[in-house]
């Protein structure tokens, strides 16, 4: 009964600064500012956001809701901290569902949707050269290039599944595991050779190559994960 109160005395501009505090954090937390595992403080968010507690605690219930944010018994809330296991399975879970997003992608994006996303990675390429090649981070949504080729699949239950719960878990992990990594230099060539074969219309290139571009990716964190490991002993 409280929550159902609370939710009918929001006002429009407290929703606002919810969601524009949602964002920030959520940026904050792919880019690594508040790392995984770390203890979410209301009193500090609320300082470093210059917001008030009601509208910063509906922000944290939308990044408990985005799976970003965990709530432990007795500790309170965290930012999600995935353990290798699971981070590995995710990636698993992605070549598959991401090859069939690129088939389907290659038979039903419109040649505008195809001609934008190459000209997002014209984007991203500039912003590589600008960063010397390390990481880059690309924004949610549609300057993002996987976001797109699932969208353009026009499936919605791979739009359900690959843009919501998995959708910022990703983002965290592969913008921090390609930091201080040639990896962004060959992902963007892997990201142009998927374009060609979804612009040819080649369904089964498109999810082979993109198959490939995540298998990569996911042996990229294999090998870090196993020289943090190495090195921490």
């Amino acid at each position: 009964m409280n929550q159902i109160t609370t939710l009918r005395q929001a006002t429009p501009e407290s929703r606002t600064l919810a969601d524009r505090v949602c964002g920030e954090i959520v940026t904050a937390i792919i880019k690594g500012d508040i790392p995984p595992g770390h203890k979410i403080s209301e009193p500090e968010l609320a300082r470093t956001y210059g917001i008030s507690r009601g509208p910063l605690r509906e922000a944290i219930r939308r990044l408990e809701g985005l799976r970003l944010v965990v709530r432990i018994p007795h500790v309170g809330a965290r930012v999600v901290e995935l353990s290798s296991q699971e981070l590995i399975e995710i990636y698993h879970v992605r070549e598959a569902m991401e090859g069939m997003a690129c088939r389907l992608a290659a038979q039903n994006m419109t040649d505008d949707e195809i001609e934008s996303l190459r000209a997002l990675l014209d984007e991203h390429e500039d912003s590589l050269e600008q960063t010397e090649g390390r990481s880059y981070f690309q924004k949610e949504g549609d300057l993002d290039f996987h976001y797109r080729i699932v969208q353009g699949s026009k499936n919605n239950k791979l739009i359900e599944l690959l843009g919501g719960e998995l959708y910022h878990l990703v983002r965290m992990y592969r913008y921090q595991f390609s930091l201080s990594s040639s990896r962004p230099v060959r992902a963007l060539a892997e990201h142009r050779h998927i374009v060609d074969a979804i612009s040819h219309r080649d369904g089964e290139l498109a999810e082979m190559l993109m198959r490939r571009h995540i298998s990569a990716a996911r042996k990229n964190i294999e090998q870090k994960l196993k020289t943090k490991l190495e090195s921490d002993h």
